[in-house]
């Protein structure tokens, strides 16, 4: 069983290369009110098939009840549920020979805010990053005294601005913390684009996907 709380034991997708063949990994992570089969279409569309992709299911479809932006106790128990299985599936793939300095962590909308929240509270060097239309958890103010280094793990941030659910100036805030963690961050700004993954990004994740292998 995968993670703890609301989220363990529900199902895990996979794509790609089986994860015992592989030498790196990608773990796609959901959207609110979406599926890991929504997001698993990546897996095709990043045009990296030597990639093992993994993609858990959220239970209800949705990781944690509020906004992103809403105080962190009120969207607990799913927030931390959620954040287990990311663990558990990097864990996973570490003892199935995939480290995480190999490991792409991808997520969309409430899916890369998790993820990037995984990666800032368990900073170490992963082999990639990338945040579509998302940022770190929590209300402005809310503390970033993360522990540990990203040691220059390339990270890819891009948001539409405006976006009706994530500003733009929480993706801003959000690479600075993770520059300060030492991650090489990438940021894109895309007036006017609607709450979706661009074409212009699935080629910047298909860049870090490739530095993999």
């Amino acid at each position: 069983m995968i993670g703890s709380g609301p989220h363990a034991g529900q199902p895990v997708l996979v794509a790609g290369r089986p994860e015992d063949e592989a030498s790196a990994a990608a773990i796609l992570v959901h959207g609110r009110s979406a599926s890991a089969r929504d997001i698993l279409t990546l897996a095709h569309e990043l045009s990296q098939p030597k990639l093992a992709y993994l993609a858990p299911q959220a239970a209800g479809s949705t990781w944690y009840p509020r906004s992103f932006l809403a105080p962190i106790e009120l969207n607990e128990p799913g927030l931390s549920s959620g954040l287990s299985v990311l663990a558990g599936l990097v864990d996973r793939l570490a003892a199935g020979g995939i480290p995480v300095e190999r490991i792409l962590v991808v997520g969309f909308s409430q899916g890369a805010c998790l993820g990037l929240e995984f990666v800032a509270r368990n900073a170490r060097q992963f082999g990639g990053v990338a945040g579509l239309t998302g940022g770190l958890i929590g209300p402005a103010g809310t503390s970033r005294d993360y522990e540990g280094s990203l040691a220059g793990t390339p990270m890819f941030l891009g948001s539409g601005d405006p976006d009706p659910h994530v500003p733009w100036e929480r993706v801003q805030e959000s690479a600075e913390v993770f520059r300060t963690l030492g991650a090489e961050v990438e940021l894109r700004r895309y007036p006017g684009m609607a709450h979706t993954i661009s074409a212009d990004e699935i080629e910047a994740v298909s860049t870090l996907a490739g530095r993999l292998l």
